[in-house]
């Protein structure tokens, strides 16, 4: 499983051979890969047309190439902000309520990441081919495939020191510009042009994992909540800067504490752990179909529905487990 930081062309529309001879080295004779474009096949034409965009077929005669187009901008942040200007309105009628969800469109969002995911996961297990995840910059959807994508595959990737790796791996070292994409909330008035909640549409869609299998992830709802509420704010420095360069320049390491240390201390870790968790080493497929993609209640709800009882059922669980 790869992932493209950079198109797939030079400037100008010219060949870049390194390219081509990069991605042939990967395949041996006889074999097929696939290459997973993010962007629609408009956005792509679009792009070969001011010089950048994809190479003629001919030119990787060994790789088949499937565009499933992720919103990761302007449309997404819009998105986010309605879903939580209705999550915040207690007046509307159920009818009106079920209406202006729908009409976020967060929901569907979701659906085409985690069905982005599957193609990605399925190209993998069921092809055993090859698969490059290709898109704009490389630091946004193709970010949201390749780690989704490795959850649904890897079971060392659902305990709690191997998404910790993940994250670190696929979405810190990879370059996700967490200050630009997370500068303010969804309710600030002063909105970035380059916001965009690409990271907590990945949660989202772990937890939507987590909800369809409640036994093969070490992690639970806690941990996800979290890892949101440091991305926007947090007083450790694991989500600072736009990427590892930024980090170091600004001495991040060495100013500021890490946010897994903090997890990861004894009297803290169980407090983020599934105690149904139940090592799954199978290859968890989730269903994408509508009655199965459901509002994350835990984080857009959390001010508004009262959690006491669920606090006091997870205690209940975890005594029972324990016992």
């Amino acid at each position: 499983l790869l992932r493209s930081s950079q198109p797939l062309t030079g400037p100008n529309r010219r060949r870049c051979r390194e390219d081509e001879k990069l991605l042939g080295s990967i395949l041996d004779e006889g074999e097929r890969g696939f290459i997973i474009d993010t962007r629609s096949a408009q956005a792509a034409k679009q792009a070969r047309m001011g010089g950048g965009g994809t190479e003629p077929k001919s030119s990787y005669p060994q790789w088949r190439r499937l565009h499933r187009a992720l919103d990761r901008g302007r449309q997404l942040q819009e998105s986010f902000v309605r879903l939580v200007e209705v999550c915040a309105e207690p007046t509307l009628s159920m009818d009106r309520w079920l209406s202006r969800l729908d009409g976020s469109r967060w929901l569907s969002h979701v659906k085409a990441a985690l069905s982005t995911a599957c193609l990605a996961a399925q190209c993998l297990d069921r092809e055993d081919s090859n698969v490059l995840v290709h898109g704009a910059e490389g630091t946004d959807t193709t970010l949201l495939v390749t780690a989704l994508a490795q959850l649904i595959l890897d079971p060392s990737c659902r305990t709690l020191e191997g998404f910790q790796g993940l994250l670190e791996r696929e979405w810190i070292q990879a370059g996700h510009p967490f200050q630009l994409r997370c500068a303010r909330s969804a309710s600030s008035h002063a909105r970035g042009k380059q916001e965009a909640p690409l990271f907590l549409l990945f949660l989202d869609c772990v937890w939507q994992l987590s909800r369809q299998f409640p036994l093969s992830l070490e992690f639970g709802e806690r941990l996800l909540l979290t890892l949101f509420d440091n991305a926007y704010a947090s007083s450790y420095g694991t989500f600072l800067c736009n990427n590892e360069k930024e980090r170091s320049l600004c001495k991040v390491k060495e100013s500021t504490h890490s946010l897994w240390a903090w997890l990861n201390q004894p009297q803290e870790k169980p407090k983020f752990l599934n105690p149904l968790y139940s090592h799954n080493p199978l290859v968890i497929w989730p269903s994408v179909e509508p009655q199965s993609i459901q509002l994350w209640q835990g984080l857009f709800l959390r001010w508004i529905r009262p959690s006491q009882h669920l606090d006091e059922a997870w205690v209940e669980i975890q005594r029972l487990v324990e016992g």
